[in-house]
């Protein structure tokens, strides 16, 4: 006998003739999803930089400066609530803020591209532009 609506550890008897009605099969349903892939360590700042210098091939000395000032103006464009189209980040739209005691909680969308890669997509990119021939030709 099945159950009409069956959920995570219900069973039900095989209704195949011939099926083992001594194994239970397990059902789930729709609102219990199979347990997710565990979630990867957050990216903190040193590690970005590292990744950073590893990714354009040059010193940390140089490329420290720089990642913080990019993080810079993104915590500022936040902060002013603007919407941030960076490619191949994504499109950041905020969809609530909210000011508390110890800071303020964004909670926004990311919408990244299909082709989300690294600096091989954005150098495609740009042969992908170089014109071939002049309009006039």
């Amino acid at each position: 006998m099945a159950t009409k609506s069956p959920t995570l550890g219900t069973t039900e008897k095989p209704a195949i003739a011939g099926a083992d009605p001594a194994k239970p099969k397990l059902v789930l349903t729709d609102a219990v999803a199979a347990p997710e892939a565990p979630a990867l360590p957050e990216l903190k700042r040193q590690e970005l930089l590292a990744l950073v210098v590893k990714r354009a091939g040059t010193r940390k000395k140089l490329a420290k400066p720089v990642v913080e000032a990019v993080l810079a103006v993104l915590g500022e464009a936040l902060a002013e609530g603007r919407d941030l189209n960076l490619a191949p980040l994504g499109k950041i739209r905020i969809n609530r803020a909210r000011d508390l005691d110890n800071g303020r909680v964004l909670v926004a969308r990311i919408r990244q591209g299909a082709g989300v890669g690294g600096a091989q997509d954005s150098h495609e990119d740009e042969e992908a532009k170089e014109v071939l021939a002049e309009p006039s030709e």
